[in-house]
């Protein structure tokens, strides 16, 4: 078992965290959602006005409320995190979102036009009712004028006897159109009164309402709602020449009969009996009165009917046909909604009924193509629909496939990139993309493969790198070891250097050498009788510089501590001991002569380098007893002498620089350093450093020297860096930095 400190263990506790705004996400959509079912619940059944449901209200929009940032958080981390499910996303977006939004619009307008087209077909099937009721009514008013109009003096009874005669004479059956088989009924009107012309046998309108006694040209046919009952009626008027005005009516009752014939071959088509503008409370003052209440059959057949103040779920439709079995799984139902125009038959005011229409695709298509549906030319159209279907599908799924592969190639070699990543993050250098293509991917996967081993490569000599600065590091703390800061014990002269390497160790060169007196029996404390200053420059920088160094400062050491026997091989054994008699040094008589040192440091250099390298080295060796100075350059900056007075005295006595020629023989010179001389020998990377002013100089060097003279000479030194510093400013140190100072006591 695995627990949080294996390795695996806080990916899964990681897994779980993000899971747990998931559930949560989840939880708050679903509780959400059942609210706000809740909420449409109490809303529908008036629950809207409790408490419950306005909390319920309120707790599912907070719900989904937080259930929305928790869902994107979700999508974010989850789905949309792989570069695969993101193309995926991206292809749905770009490709598929349009072509359902198309189809989408094309389906919303097909089933539009699909029931404006059945609408259109309902109402053209009673229009064409209509007209051949007007032109039998006119008809009949037309035999019925020409014979009695002339007879003045007839009676009501007589006309209505003459309409009888007419209708039964059949002299209008030519006119009849067999399409519908229906009752009308038929009334007379004389100056508003009706006129007996026998029993009816029907529905019809009640009497002549007042706006029809005087006709707008005579006419009228129309829709007509007479309070619950809907009409099909045609008005045919006529007046006479003694004044009076004859109306024929012409009526048919719209029932679920009329309504079956009407819908032949479209389906089910519905009316309902009330007007479509009038106001919910009306309706509701009608119901209280009295007026039965629908059936729940009906309510369910349609739902609504709209009014000023909003719907009316509890009013009867006149419903006629069936509702048509579909042919195919496409042949869906087809339910639409529209108004049909109707005139109140008490006032005359034109209004409009809600008429809906429920039908099939494929009865509309009947309907609207019909005998053309068949025959060679229609087969061949179906027929290269069919196949044009069957292409535009095949160019699909070869999109698709294609789409599937190019994402599968993009996501792969991703995928590829991701996990060498991790193999590089876990020190894997060696692991390598395997390339199988020619694309940009493989090109990027091959780049990659190069970056690893370029990394490998790199850390490879970073390590040695490492190795190498340590061990330059090593050899800093070394050379730093070789070069004294003060000279300890010298009662009459203060000495002070410091070296600042441009790089990480220097190739210039200084150290002081302490000489004491010769020990004697007894004797533990010995007195310094005199020390050598040297101050030197390899040709040079970086490692080569420093390690000639080295060699100049262990030849100079080797000399100082083997001075006897270089002396016995310039002299006699007994001649040596009269001199260091007389002189009593430790042996300290070569470093009194500085000239004879360069010639030797010259012949050893010479021979044990190479022809390119050489130094320039300034010796000096102070006698403590009579504070004289014995000096010899070879090729250094000559160093300066500032005396208490300000004069400056110039060093620059010797040779050229050892090491280039063999053979070379150096010039010494000697003066006596009074109280508060100072002498100060430099290398050139204290005077050569330039700015846009120029070089920093000797002149600026000993401006500082003198004005701090009077300092300790770590304080002068430190002063001399610090303008140093401010001359070089922001660029690199370009040369290394060595300052000796030695002051009279």
């Amino acid at each position: 078992m695995q627990d949080a400190n294996s390795p695996t263990g806080p990916r899964v506790l990681t897994k779980l965290r993000e899971r747990i705004p998931t559930g949560l996400a989840g939880a708050a959509v679903w509780l959400g959602l059942w609210f706000c079912v809740l909420f449409v619940r109490h809303l529908f059944s008036g629950g809207f006005r409790t408490f419950l449901g306005i909390l319920q209200f309120f707790v599912g929009i907070a719900l989904v409320s937080v259930a929305i940032p928790l869902a994107w958080q979700l999508i974010r981390k989850h789905l949309l995190w792989s570069l695969r499910n993101k193309l995926i996303l991206t292809y749905l977006l770009i490709g598929l979102a349009p072509v359902i939004l198309f189809l989408t619009l094309v389906g919303v307008l097909a089933y539009v036009a699909a029931g404006q087209f059945a609408i259109h077909l309902t109402d053209s099937r009673l229009q064409a009712e209509l007209i051949q009721m007007r032109n039998e009514t006119g008809h009949r008013a037309d035999l019925t004028t020409a014979l009695v109009a002339e007879r003045p003096k007839d009676s009501g009874q007589q006309i209505g006897s003459e309409i009888q005669t007419i209708e039964q004479a059949g002299e209008v059956t030519r006119l009849d159109m067999p399409r519908l088989h229906l009752h009308r009924v038929i009334r007379a009107f004389l100056n508003g009164a009706a006129v007996d012309i026998g029993p009816i046998r029907g529905k019809a309108p009640f009497g002549l309402p007042p706006w029809a006694t005087e006709l707008p040209g005579g006419e009228f046919s129309g829709l007509v709602l007479d309070g619950r009952e809907l009409y099909l009626v045609t008005l045919h008027q006529k007046k006479w020449n003694d004044g009076r005005v004859f109306t024929l009516m012409s009526s048919l009752p719209v029932d679920s009969a009329v309504l079956k014939l009407i819908s032949e071959g479209l389906g089910q088509a519905s009316l309902l009996p009330q007007r479509a503008g009038r106001t919910a409370n009306e309706i509701s003052r009608e119901n209280n009165a009295g007026t039965p209440a629908p059936s729940q059959k009906s309510r369910q057949k349609v739902r609504f009917a709209v009014g000023a103040d909003g719907i009316d779920a509890g009013s009867s439709w006149i419903v006629g046909g069936t509702e048509p079995p579909a042919v195919n799984v496409a042949d869906t139902r087809v339910s639409f909604t529209s108004t049909e125009p109707i005139t109140d038959w008490d006032t005359g005011e034109r209004d409009n009924v809600l008429i809906a229409v429920q039908s099939r695709p494929s009865l509309l298509y009947n309907q609207l193509f019909g005998s053309s549906l068949g025959g060679i030319v229609t087969s061949v159209l179906r027929i290269g629909i069919i196949l044009l279907c069957v292409v535009f599908a095949l160019i699909e799924l070869l999109a698709l496939w294609m789409a599937i592969g190019l994402s599968r190639s993009i996501t792969s070699s991703v995928a590829d990139l991701y996990s060498a990543t991790e193999h590089i993050d876990r020190g894997d250098f060696n692991y390598r993309i395997g390339v199988k293509s020619d694309d940009q991917l493989a090109e990027l996967s091959s780049s990659f493969n190069t970056m690893s081993g370029s990394l490998q490569r790199l850390l490879e000599e970073q390590k040695e790198k490492e190795r190498l600065q340590n061990e330059i590091s090593i050899a800093q703390e070394v050379q730093a070891n070789l070069f004294p800061l003060h000279a300890q014990g010298l009662a009459t002269l203060d000495l002070h250097g410091i070296c600042r390497p441009a790089r990480s160790v220097s190739g210039d060169y200084y150290d002081f050498l302490v000489f004491h007196e010769e020990a004697h029996a007894g004797m533990v404390d010995r007195r310094e009788t005199g020390v050598g200053i040297a101050i030197g420059d390899i040709s040079g920088k970086g490692i080569s510089a420093a390690l000639l160094m080295a060699t100049l400062h262990s030849a100079v050491r080797a000399y100082r501590f083997a001075s006897e026997e270089l002396v016995y091989s310039e002299s006699t054994v007994a001649g040596l001991t009269a001199s260091r008699e007389g002189r009593g040094g430790d042996c300290d008589e070569l470093f009194q002569s500085p000239g004879r040192i360069l010639s030797l440091l010259n012949r050893h250099l010479y021979r044990s380098t190479q022809p390119e390298k050489y130094a320039t080295l300034f010796l000096a060796h102070y006698d403590v007893a009579s504070s004289m100075l014995t000096y010899s350059n070879a090729g250094q900056l000559p160093p300066l002498v500032l005396s208490r007075d300000g004069h400056i005295r110039r060093l620059d006595k010797g040779g050229t620089v050892v090491g280039l020629m063999d053979g070379m023989q150096y010039e010494e010179d000697r003066f006596q350093m009074k109280s508060g001389d100072i002498l100060v020998a430099y290398s050139d990377g204290v005077t050569e450093p330039e700015n846009d002013f120029g070089e920093f100089g000797e002149e600026r060097m000993m401006e500082v020297v003198a004005r701090y003279r009077d300092q300790p000479l770590h304080v002068i030194s430190g002063q001399v860096m610090l303008a140093l510093d401010a001359w070089i400013g922001a660029d690199e140190q370009p040369d290394d930095i060595t300052l000796v100072l030695a002051r009279q006591v």
